[in-house]
């Protein structure tokens, strides 16, 4: 599948996005009652939307997180090179 090597943080974003909207949207149109309370539908929505992120969306979590993670470890060893270079700069300096 080509889902899972682009930009699995969207997906895993979207994904949530319609875990709680759906449910909103269904209480909205479906029960009157939500709509006078539109309060208590957003908490609602938001339980239940936590609840299917948890049961069910495990896997674009993860790949969401090691995404995440590789690009945390890409950038620490792009500065760490940038460090090692300005050491190497002023060790020079301080040669001549």
């Amino acid at each position: 599948m080509g889902v899972k090597n682009r930009a699995p943080f969207l997906v895993y974003t979207v994904l949530r996005l319609l875990a709680f909207l759906v449910p909103l949207a269904i209480m909205w149109f479906f029960f009157p009652i939500f709509r006078e309370f539109w309060w208590l539908a957003a908490i609602f929505a938001a339980l239940i939307g936590v609840s299917i992120s948890m049961l069910f969306l495990r896997e674009p979590l993860t790949g969401a997180s090691a995404r995440l993670v590789e690009r945390r470890e890409g950038r620490s060893s792009a500065g760490q090179d940038d460090a090692d270079a300005e050491d190497e700069a002023i060790d020079d300096v301080d040669r001549r």
